[in-house]
């Protein structure tokens, strides 16, 4: 079999065609989680703890040194400052959260609707041929048997 072949028929699968739309639509619903964390969510956050906008907190381990010129009269570039910038893991935490949160709504939904499927009755099994249906069908039989 050419791999082409194989591919075309691993690519045509029902599964992997799940999975391709299942990621783009993850990825379509992480940039809407995105703009609720980052648009709706973190600024009233920021207003009541004093105006702070999250992505801008970070801690600076080592200042930056500003461009110079040294005693040979080259010029140095500046250093940029070494920081950890722990409001942008706040910011990304908190899409994480809330990711997290509506998926386990959507598999708790799923689940329900799983349980209320298998707690409805199963179908009343057929009722039992009567005596004439019996006799009728052995009839059948023998005249098949001539």
């Amino acid at each position: 079999m050419s791999i082409m072949k194989e591919f075309k028929d691993f690519a045509m699968k029902g599964n992997v065609v799940d999975m391709a739309v299942g990621i783009i639509i993850g990825g379509a619903f992480g940039k809407i989680v995105s703009s609720v964390v980052n648009d709706i969510i973190m600024p009233p956050i920021g207003v009541m703890v004093g105006g702070v906008d999250f992505k801008d907190l970070a801690f600076t381990i080592k200042a930056a040194v500003p461009a110079t010129v040294d005693a040979m009269g080259t010029a140095v570039a500046e250093i940029p400052a070494v920081t950890l910038k722990y409001g942008n893991f706040i910011q990304v935490t908190f899409d994480f959260v809330i990711v997290a949160f509506a998926i386990f709504m959507m598999i708790k939904v799923m689940n329900n609707l799983k349980k209320k499927e298998e707690a409805a009755p199963a179908p009343a099994a057929p009722p039992a041929p009567t005596k004439e249906e019996v006799l009728l069908g052995e009839i059948r039989d023998i005249l098949k048997n001539k």
